[in-house]
């Protein structure tokens, strides 16, 4: 059994082992990054590759006649052609919902973020500012409470659902835009709360009632560019952005001109439409804007729980028994 990791920089850039995934392997390569003109060539005779961002198009599984499965290391999988991997039968599978608690963190340290700019009170605290006040203490910006504020969850999966847990103990109050009223009730028995504290509303109330709106659904095409010049003019001024879903959820350019004109009071993003960033993206640089490398899923602790479920998903294959299939 050959097993070939493609871009495994990403999940292990060194700090978590490999072996539980080797110990399946005759042979075992890993490559920290591969550029698409070498995956033909880097997958060659093996029957099992992992890859994160690496794109797998209906020519490389032609020229791959070896290979039967491809295990993403990640929820999202669009990086694969599907289809043509089921014409040939190759199985696909993905990471599902190991990154909740990750994620739903980092939406919050987003959210603290824009409450109480920590980091900008340290930056003056250590330029001297404190020092030369003549007050015991003092403050840059407005400072907010988020109890009592309205916080917009757009998706109402695993990590939506967390966030509300999390806001629902910041005493915030919450409303969400589930896919269908079925999924908002079947997601509503799994809370850990009262969920009677939540409601569910349209698009355009949840881009009018809230304080802090977070993204938490796939990109597709109902999705795609869902925040625009139209939605981004319902958003209270006083309000925040979140996306920790997928770059293409918005419309950058439509974000960047409503920071510039301060319709809205800020954006943070862990995902852009390009990445790594480009120098033209038009949120670089842009005012009220935090924008982190996709790392919210990165924690030590999430990529050992990816680990952990990809070695599951090799271990059903070779059983003859596949779980997590997306194709």
């Amino acid at each position: 059994m050959k097993i070939t990791v493609l871009d495994g920089h990403g999940l292990n850039p060194g700090d978590v082992s490999w072996d539980g995934i080797k110990a399946f392997a005759d042979e075992f390569t890993v490559f920290d990054r591969s550029p698409q003109e070498l995956v033909v060539e880097r997958i060659g005779n093996s029957e099992i590759v992992l890859l994160n961002k690496v794109h797998i198009t209906k020519e490389i599984v032609e020229n791959c006649p070896n290979l039967r499965y491809i295990g993403v290391l990640a929820t999202g999988y669009n990086v694969i052609d599907t289809a043509a991997c089921r014409e040939r039968g190759i199985i696909v599978t993905n990471i599902p919902s190991y990154s909740t608690n990750a994620v739903a963190q980092h939406v919050f340290s987003f959210i603290l973020h824009f409450t109480n700019q920590v980091a900008s009170h340290s930056v003056s605290v250590h330029d001297g500012g404190w020092i030369s006040n003549p007050d015991f203490c003092y403050w840059l910006s407005p400072l907010t409470e988020l109890s009592g504020k309205t916080l917009g969850i757009y998706g109402f999966g695993h990590i939506g659902q967390k966030v509300a847990e999390i806001a629902h103990s910041f005493g915030m109050k919450i409303l969400v835009h589930a896919h269908s009223a079925e999924s908002f009730e079947k997601a509503k028995k799994s809370l850990s709360f009262d969920s009677s504290a939540i409601t569910m509303v349209s698009v355009d109330e949840l881009f009018k009632e809230s304080d802090f709106i977070s993204l938490h659904a796939p990109l597709t095409h109902e999705t795609k560019n869902l925040v625009n010049s139209k939605t981004l003019s319902l958003m209270k001024k006083s309000a925040y952005l979140i996306n920790t879903a997928r770059g293409g959820m918005i419309c950058e350019k439509d974000v960047r001109d409503a920071l510039d004109s301060g319709k809205i009071a800020g954006y943070a993003t862990d995902v852009l439409l390009e990445e790594p960033m480009s120098k033209d993206c038009p949120l670089y640089k842009a005012p009220n804007c935090v924008i982190t490398p996709h790392l919210a899923w990165a924690p030590k602790e999430t990529r050992l729980r990816l680990l952990g479920i990809e070695i599951e998903n090799i271990k059903a294959f070779l059983a003859g028994k596949p779980i997590n299939v997306v194709n």
